[in-house]
């Protein structure tokens, strides 16, 4: 697979990654422990050298997870992790606020260390942006790592362009990961701009549109209790049913690439700056091999503009996150 790289970062990547979230948390029950670890090497086999967890992901165990796969791999690949939240105090699922501390991200750094089975973070993230601490004590506090060599790359996630300005100026950026796809453009506004004035990466997480573009979820597709896709706005059956003329007219365009609806969502990504690198998920091997495909998609200025005209047309409905999940977006 062609490589990238993020930004001026000199990190180089697989022009797309592998989000490993799904495997353990967000998406229904946890996959199989074994048959995940199959498929992240089965990932390094077909070319794919970067993979995304975070402590939050389970909590801990996507980490775990991550870090047993990559063990006998971990000089063929780059592993990103992020911390800046409170995991619950009762150990439960999810988390009880934010927490970007320096003292804090040490403590972090050192528990994704042992779980993650590596002497070094290839790319450590702010998971979201904390108000109640300076982007620039945030920043300072990952320079100290990387000047311990505990760190290779400080990254941000969900941020907006002014902390990404201020953080920058402390410890440069590497990659900013957000959500981008077809059905989520809002970075285009004033975040892929900036991150490309400062020369940094860009990793868009659910490239797929969590699943809705592959063309495989319809109004009726009933999703399991524990799935995050229950309380998304964009995601109730009427919705889902207005937003299917978005995955129609990607459809429409697989057919004359010969190509799936996932494919031409990912290729149109890695069209969009040479610094993009997605990292959709999966649990399963022949979507890995789908999604790997798409590199190998080549889309013309004539496809893409044609593609560009037509989605320009298709407004989107419902938000991409219930409201107290967006007030931690884009600060």
């Amino acid at each position: 697979m062609q490589k990238r790289e993020l930004g001026k970062s000199n990190l180089e990547v697989s022009a797309i990654g592998l989000g490993c979230m799904g495997m353990s948390f967000g998406y229904g029950p946890a996959a199989d422990k074994k048959e995940m670890m199959s498929l992240i090497r089965s990932a390094v086999e077909r070319g794919v050298t970067f993979f995304d967890t975070a402590e939050v992901y389970g909590p801990f165990t996507n980490e775990e997870l991550v870090g047993e796969a990559l063990a006998p791999l971990r000089d063929q690949v780059a592993i990103a992790t992020k911390f800046g939240f409170k995991p619950d105090p009762n150990g439960g699922p999810r988390w009880s606020g934010l927490d970007s501390r320096p003292e804090h991200i040490k403590e972090v750094a050192e528990a994704s260390l042992k779980r993650l089975k590596t002497d070094v973070i290839d790319l450590f993230y702010q998971h979201r942006v904390d108000p109640n601490v300076p982007i620039e004590d945030t920043a300072g506090a990952v320079k100290d790592l990387i000047q311990q060599g505990k760190v290779k790359h400080f990254g941000l996630s969900e941020a907006g362009a002014e902390t990404i300005r201020r953080a920058h100026k402390v410890q440069s950026v590497a990659a900013l990961q957000s959500e981008y796809s077809l059905w989520w453009r809002e970075p285009e506004a004033d975040v892929i701009p900036t991150l490309e004035e400062l020369g940094i990466g860009f990793v868009p997480f659910s490239p797929l549109g969590k699943g809705f573009l592959t063309g495989k979820i319809s109004e009726d597709t009933q999703f399991d209790k524990t799935d995050f896709r229950n309380i998304v706005p964009r995601f109730t059956a009427e919705n889902r049913k207005t937003n299917q003329a978005l995955v129609d007219l990607i459809g429409k365009f697989a057919q004359q690439k010969k190509a799936t609806p996932a494919q031409i969502a990912l290729a149109w990504l890695l069209a969009q700056k040479p610094w993009i690198v997605p990292i959709p998920g999966t649990t399963k091997l022949h979507r890995l091999e789908e999604n790997i495909g798409a590199a190998a998609v080549e889309l013309t200025r004539e496809d893409l503009r044609q593609l560009e005209t037509a989605a320009s047309k298709i407004s989107v409905q419902g938000a991409r996150y219930p409201e107290e999940l967006q007030k931690l977006v884009g600060r």
